[in-house]
C-alpha cells in the first residue's frame, strides 16, 4: 500500500517529478561518458605501452632497467626460458635483444631502436604482424629487417631498398651491417612509428655480437590484473640477486603517474557536475515538502504516524532517484556501446596536435561495469543526504502551524 502511495504522490505533480527525474538521468549521463572515455583512454595507453614496447611483465638482468646496455643483457637458457614459461598465467615468453643504432639510406641518418625478435612469439604480444603496410612479415631465418612508417619516411626508404646499420655491440663490440628491408610497420603509437627497427633475433645477436644474449624476455598473461602475482610466482623461481621481474606499474611509472593525476581531475569534474545537479535536487525537495505541509498536518490530525509519512518520502525520494539512475544508464549504455567498438579517431591538424604530445590522437571508450554502478552509487549517496531536510522537516512538524500557516 505504502508503496502504491508513494508513487502515485510522485505523478501527483509531474512537471517537478519529471525535472527531478530528468536532472538524475542527465548527471548519470554525463559522467558515464566522461568516465568511460577516461578509463578507455588510459586502457588504450597502458596497452599500446605494454604490447607494442614493455609487455605486462618483464624478466632481465640487475640494473638493465636503470643502465639499458648489451653490456647488462642475460644469458639466455631453456631452463630459465622454461621456468617463466611454466608459471601459471603465463601464456607466451617473447625474447628480445634491444639496443640502439643509426639507421642511414642515401645521406639521411635516424637514430633508430633496433629489436631482435622472434617474429611467432613477437606477433602474440603486440600484433605486429597486423602493422605491416607493405611487405611482409619477418621469419626467424630472415636476414632483413622491417622498419616503422615514420623512419621510412624520413629515410625515404621502402620495401627492397638496403638500410645501413651502425652500432656499437656487446662489449663494445663494433655493429655495422646491411640489410634490405622485408616489410614496412605502422604503429599508433607516434614515437615508437618514428624510430623502430625489427630483425629476427639469431640475426640481431649477430649484428650486436651478443650470442645466445637477451635484454629482456616479456611476458603475455592471462589477465592484467593478474599481474602481481604472476611477478611473485616468477620471483620466487628465479635467482632474484641476478634478475629482476618487474610488472608494468614499474616498467612506466611515468604513464601511471599521468594516468592517476589526470584520473583525479575526472573525479574533481565529476563531484563539481554532481554538485551543481544536487542543488537542483534539493531546490526539487524543498518545494516538495512546501508544497505539501498543508497535507502533512491534515494526515497527521488524521492519526498518520510520523514514520509513516517519512517512509512515504523516503520511497517517493528513492523511485525518482531509481528512474534516473536506470534512464540514465540505458541511454549512455548504447552510445557507449557503439563508440567502444568505433573509437573517434582525429584527423589533420588536430591529430597532428595530439601526436605532438606522443599520444595516439583518438578517443577510445570503456564499457567496465564500476561505470555504471559507481554512478548509481554516487547518486543515491546525494540522495540520502539531500534527503534528511524533508524527513528532518516531518519530524519537527505541527500539525495545527503546518495547516495555518500553508
Amino acid at each position: 500500500m505504502y508503496l502504491i502511495l508513494a508513487w502515485r504522490n510522485i505523478w501527483r505533480n509531474k512537471r517537478r517529478s519529471i525535472i527531478t527525474i530528468a536532472s538524475i538521468t542527465f548527471a548519470v549521463f554525463i559522467a558515464c561518458v566522461m568516465r568511460s572515455m577516461q578509463l578507455g583512454s588510459y586502457n588504450r595507453m597502458i596497452s599500446n605501452a605494454a604490447q607494442f614496447f614493455t609487455g605486462y611483465i618483464q624478466v632481465h638482468e640487475k640494473g638493465y632497467w636503470k643502465d639499458k646496455t648489451l653490456d647488462n643483457s642475460l644469458g639466455s637458457s631453456d631452463t630459465l626460458i622454461n621456468t617463466i614459461a611454466n608459471t601459471q598465467g603465463v601464456e607466451v615468453v617473447v625474447p628480445r635483444l634491444e639496443s640502439f643504432a643509426l639507421a642511414s639510406y642515401g645521406t639521411k641518418t635516424k637514430g633508430s631502436l633496433v629489436m631482435g625478435i622472434e617474429p611467432e612469439q613477437e606477433d602474440e604480444l603486440t600484433k605486429v604482424k597486423s602493422k605491416v603496410v607493405k611487405g611482409e612479415y619477418l621469419t626467424s631465418s630472415d636476414k632483413a629487417v622491417m622498419v616503422a612508417e615514420g623512419l621510412a619516411d624520413y629515410l625515404n626508404v621502402t620495401v627492397g631498398d638496403t638500410l645501413v646499420l651502425l652500432g656499437q655491440g656487446y662489449h663494445g663490440a663494433n655493429a655495422a651491417a646491411v640489410y634490405p628491408i622485408k616489410g614496412i610497420m605502422k604503429f599508433p603509437v607516434p614515437t615508437q612509428n618514428q624510430q623502430t627497427v625489427y630483425m629476427p633475433l639469431k640475426e640481431a645477436q649477430w649484428f650486436y655480437a651478443a650470442n645466445n644474449r637477451l635484454t629482456s624476455i616479456a611476458l603475455v598473461i592471462d589477465k592484467a590484473k593478474n599481474t602481481d602475482r604472476i611477478v611473485a610466482d616468477i620471483s620466487s623461481k628465479i635467482d632474484t640477486s641476478k634478475l629482476e621481474v618487474m610488472g608494468w606499474r614499474d616498467l612506466m611509472p611515468d604513464l601511471v603517474q599521468g594516468i592517476e593525476v589526470d584520473n583525479i581531475s575526472g573525479k574533481v569534474m565529476l563531484w563539481i557536475l554532481y554538485a551543481v545537479i544536487g542543488f537542483g535536487m534539493f531546490g526539487t525537495f524543498l518545494m516538495m515538502t512546501a508544497e505539501r505541509m498543508y497535507e502533512f498536518g491534515v494526515m497527521m490530525s488524521v492519526g498518520m504516524r510520523r514514520k509513516i509519512m517519512q517512509w512515504i518520502i523516503v520511497l517517493e525520494i528513492g523511485f525518482m532517484s531509481t528512474l534516473g539512475v536506470l534512464a540514465g544508464v540505458f541511454i549512455s549504455l548504447p552510445i557507449l556501446t557503439y563508440y567502444y567498438h568505433n573509437p573517434i579517431y582525429f584527423t589533420g591538424a588536430s591529430a597532428e596536435a595530439i601526436e605532438t604530445f606522443g599520444m595516439e590522437p583518438a578517443y577510445f571508450f570503456s564499457l567496465e561495469p564500476s561505470l555504471f554502478y559507481n554512478q548509481a552509487w554516487a547518486i543515491f549517496l546525494m540522495v540520502a543526504i539531500l534527503g534528511f531536510y524533508p524527513l528532518y522537516v516531518i519530524h519537527k512538524l505541527k500539525p495545527v502551524e503546518a495547516m495555518r500557516e500553508a
